[in-house]
Protein backbone atom coordinates (compact mmCIF):
# COMPACT_ATOMS: atom_id res chain seq x y z
CA UNK A 1 0.00 0.00 0.00
CA UNK A 2 2.96 2.70 0.84
CA UNK A 3 4.66 2.21 -2.51
CA UNK A 4 1.48 2.74 -4.22
CA UNK A 5 0.96 5.97 -2.07
CA UNK A 6 4.62 7.49 -2.75
CA UNK A 7 3.89 6.79 -6.41
CA UNK A 8 1.02 8.60 -6.53
CA UNK A 9 2.15 11.20 -4.86
CA UNK A 10 5.35 11.43 -7.45
CA UNK A 11 2.69 11.52 -10.02
CA UNK A 12 0.86 13.92 -8.37
CA UNK A 13 4.19 16.45 -7.88
CA UNK A 14 5.57 15.82 -11.42
CA UNK A 15 1.76 16.66 -13.06
CA UNK A 16 1.98 20.00 -10.47
CA UNK A 17 5.53 20.56 -11.82
CA UNK A 18 4.90 20.29 -14.94
CA UNK A 19 1.58 22.53 -15.05
CA UNK A 20 3.64 25.32 -13.94
CA UNK A 21 6.25 24.73 -16.51
CA UNK A 22 3.62 24.31 -19.20
CA UNK A 23 1.95 27.87 -17.98
CA UNK A 24 5.22 29.41 -18.09
CA UNK A 25 6.06 29.59 -14.27
CA UNK A 26 9.71 28.39 -13.53
CA UNK A 27 10.89 28.65 -9.70
CA UNK A 28 14.49 29.59 -10.57
CA UNK A 29 13.37 32.42 -12.82
CA UNK A 30 10.92 33.71 -9.97
CA UNK A 31 13.92 33.46 -7.11
CA UNK A 32 16.47 35.63 -9.99
CA UNK A 33 13.56 37.58 -10.68
CA UNK A 34 12.87 38.13 -6.56
CA UNK A 35 16.46 38.67 -5.90
CA UNK A 36 16.82 41.47 -9.00
CA UNK A 37 14.20 43.44 -7.34
CA UNK A 38 15.71 43.21 -3.91
CA UNK A 39 19.23 44.88 -5.37
CA UNK A 40 16.72 47.18 -6.78
CA UNK A 41 15.04 48.20 -3.59
CA UNK A 42 18.17 48.50 -1.66
CA UNK A 43 19.73 50.46 -4.68
CA UNK A 44 16.63 53.02 -4.28
CA UNK A 45 16.60 53.17 -0.26
CA UNK A 46 20.24 54.11 -0.38
CA UNK A 47 19.77 56.68 -3.16
CA UNK A 48 16.40 58.23 -1.16
CA UNK A 49 18.78 58.24 1.80
CA UNK A 50 21.37 60.21 -0.51
CA UNK A 51 18.68 62.24 -2.05
CA UNK A 52 17.40 63.76 1.98
CA UNK A 53 20.96 64.23 3.75
CA UNK A 54 21.16 66.68 0.35
CA UNK A 55 17.88 68.17 1.33
CA UNK A 56 18.62 68.46 4.93
CA UNK A 57 21.82 70.17 3.77
CA UNK A 58 20.40 72.46 1.36
CA UNK A 59 17.50 73.15 3.90
CA UNK A 60 20.77 73.89 6.15
CA UNK A 61 22.08 76.17 4.01
CA UNK A 62 19.18 78.34 3.20
CA UNK A 63 18.34 78.66 7.07
CA UNK A 64 22.15 80.21 6.97
CA UNK A 65 21.69 82.62 4.23
CA UNK A 66 17.99 83.44 5.30
CA UNK A 67 20.17 84.35 8.38
CA UNK A 68 23.44 85.99 7.02
CA UNK A 69 20.08 88.26 5.32
CA UNK A 70 18.42 89.30 8.60
CA UNK A 71 21.67 90.18 10.10
CA UNK A 72 22.72 92.53 7.15
CA UNK A 73 19.33 93.85 6.96
CA UNK A 74 19.86 94.58 10.70
CA UNK A 75 23.32 95.86 10.00
CA UNK A 76 21.63 98.11 7.11
CA UNK A 77 19.10 99.41 9.57
CA UNK A 78 21.79 100.52 12.03
CA UNK A 79 23.87 102.11 9.71
CA UNK A 80 21.01 104.36 8.21
CA UNK A 81 19.78 105.00 12.06
CA UNK A 82 23.22 106.13 13.23
CA UNK A 83 23.42 107.97 9.77
CA UNK A 84 20.58 109.71 10.73
CA UNK A 85 21.00 110.65 13.76
CA UNK A 86 24.90 111.89 12.67
CA UNK A 87 22.62 114.29 10.30
CA UNK A 88 20.37 115.46 13.08
CA UNK A 89 23.40 116.16 15.53
CA UNK A 90 25.25 118.06 12.64
CA UNK A 91 21.93 119.77 12.04
CA UNK A 92 21.11 120.49 15.77
CA UNK A 93 25.11 121.65 16.14
CA UNK A 94 24.94 123.95 13.29
CA UNK A 95 21.81 125.71 14.80
CA UNK A 96 22.94 125.70 18.22
CA UNK A 97 26.60 127.73 16.96
CA UNK A 98 24.18 130.21 15.21
CA UNK A 99 22.04 131.03 18.04
CA UNK A 100 23.07 134.06 20.77
CA UNK A 101 23.32 132.21 23.81
CA UNK A 102 24.12 133.18 26.87
CA UNK A 103 28.11 133.05 27.43
CA UNK A 104 28.59 129.76 29.85
CA UNK A 105 24.29 129.04 29.60
CA UNK A 106 23.87 125.50 30.47
CA UNK A 107 20.73 123.77 29.22
CA UNK A 108 19.25 120.39 28.44
CA UNK A 109 18.64 119.38 25.06
CA UNK A 110 16.43 116.61 23.09
CA UNK A 111 15.38 115.26 26.44
CA UNK A 112 13.40 111.92 25.67
CA UNK A 113 11.76 108.92 27.85
CA UNK A 114 10.82 105.98 26.21
CA UNK A 115 9.54 102.31 27.43
CA UNK A 116 12.69 100.07 27.04
CA UNK A 117 12.42 96.21 25.52
CA UNK A 118 12.20 94.72 29.03
CA UNK A 119 8.97 95.44 31.11
CA UNK A 120 9.38 97.99 33.71
CA UNK A 121 12.68 99.05 32.18
CA UNK A 122 12.79 102.94 30.38
CA UNK A 123 15.62 104.93 28.76
CA UNK A 124 15.94 108.31 29.49
CA UNK A 125 18.10 110.35 26.67
CA UNK A 126 19.22 113.78 27.14
CA UNK A 127 22.04 116.49 25.57
CA UNK A 128 23.37 118.92 28.12
CA UNK A 129 25.17 122.41 26.22
CA UNK A 130 27.16 125.23 27.35
CA UNK A 131 27.11 127.91 25.56
CA UNK A 132 29.35 130.53 24.73
CA UNK A 133 33.32 130.29 22.81
CA UNK A 134 35.25 130.43 26.01
CA UNK A 135 33.17 128.64 28.62
CA UNK A 136 34.94 126.97 31.59
CA UNK A 137 34.64 123.09 32.21
CA UNK A 138 31.18 121.89 34.09
CA UNK A 139 32.06 119.71 37.14
CA UNK A 140 28.55 118.35 39.21
CA UNK A 141 26.13 115.99 38.85
CA UNK A 142 23.03 114.79 37.98
CA UNK A 143 19.66 113.64 39.60
CA UNK A 144 16.73 111.92 38.15
CA UNK A 145 13.28 112.19 39.94
CA UNK A 146 11.18 109.77 38.91
CA UNK A 147 7.31 110.40 39.73
CA UNK A 148 5.45 106.90 39.52
CA UNK A 149 2.23 105.57 40.63
CA UNK A 150 1.90 102.66 42.83
CA UNK A 151 -1.62 100.76 44.24
CA UNK A 152 -3.20 103.86 42.88
CA UNK A 153 -0.50 106.44 44.64
CA UNK A 154 1.43 108.86 43.50
CA UNK A 155 4.65 109.05 44.85
CA UNK A 156 8.45 110.32 43.77
CA UNK A 157 11.81 108.41 43.37
CA UNK A 158 14.93 109.25 43.54
CA UNK A 159 17.78 108.45 40.79
CA UNK A 160 20.60 107.52 41.99
CA UNK A 161 18.64 106.24 45.62
CA UNK A 162 21.98 106.23 47.64
CA UNK A 163 25.51 106.72 47.15
CA UNK A 164 26.37 103.74 45.96
CA UNK A 165 25.67 104.28 42.37
CA UNK A 166 26.48 108.05 42.76
CA UNK A 167 29.74 107.79 40.67
CA UNK A 168 27.42 106.69 37.02
CA UNK A 169 25.63 110.38 37.55
CA UNK A 170 28.93 112.68 38.12
CA UNK A 171 29.08 114.73 34.81
CA UNK A 172 32.13 116.51 33.43
CA UNK A 173 32.76 118.06 29.77
CA UNK A 174 32.79 121.30 28.67
CA UNK A 175 30.61 122.15 25.25
CA UNK A 176 28.44 119.21 24.94
CA UNK A 177 27.60 115.82 26.68
CA UNK A 178 24.95 113.13 25.22
CA UNK A 179 23.75 111.26 28.52
CA UNK A 180 21.80 108.16 28.04
CA UNK A 181 20.56 105.96 31.68
CA UNK A 182 18.58 102.94 32.04
CA UNK A 183 15.93 102.73 34.86
CA UNK A 184 13.93 99.64 36.39
CA UNK A 185 10.39 100.14 38.28
CA UNK A 186 7.98 96.73 39.77
CA UNK A 187 5.78 95.39 37.61
CA UNK A 188 3.35 96.80 39.73
CA UNK A 189 5.05 100.48 39.88
CA UNK A 190 3.52 102.75 36.54
CA UNK A 191 5.86 105.78 35.90
CA UNK A 192 4.47 108.86 34.48
CA UNK A 193 7.33 111.74 34.20
CA UNK A 194 10.84 112.09 35.38
CA UNK A 195 12.56 115.09 35.96
CA UNK A 196 16.43 116.07 35.56
CA UNK A 197 17.96 117.98 37.97
CA UNK A 198 21.71 119.05 37.44
CA UNK A 199 24.16 120.30 40.16
CA UNK A 200 27.09 122.12 39.69
CA UNK A 201 29.43 120.65 42.18
CA UNK A 202 29.42 122.26 45.47
CA UNK A 203 26.89 123.68 45.04
CA UNK A 204 22.98 122.48 46.94
CA UNK A 205 20.46 123.94 44.49
CA UNK A 206 20.41 122.36 41.30
CA UNK A 207 21.55 124.79 38.44
CA UNK A 208 19.13 123.25 35.80
CA UNK A 209 15.29 121.70 36.35
CA UNK A 210 14.08 119.99 33.13
CA UNK A 211 10.79 117.21 33.20
CA UNK A 212 9.85 114.93 30.15
CA UNK A 213 6.62 112.97 30.18
CA UNK A 214 6.97 109.59 28.98
CA UNK A 215 6.40 108.94 25.26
Amino acid sequence: MLPFMLAALGLVWFAYNSGLEFAGFHRGEIQQELSGLHARLAVLTEQNTQLGRKVAQFEQQIQIEQGRSQEMARQMKSLNDDNARLQEDLNFFQNLTAENGKEGELAIHRMSLLRDKIPGEYRVRMLLVQSGQRVKEFTGSYQLVATVVQNGRKMTQLFPSDESGHDQFLLNFKYYKRLEQSLRFPADVQLQNIQVRLFEHGVREPRVRQSVDLS
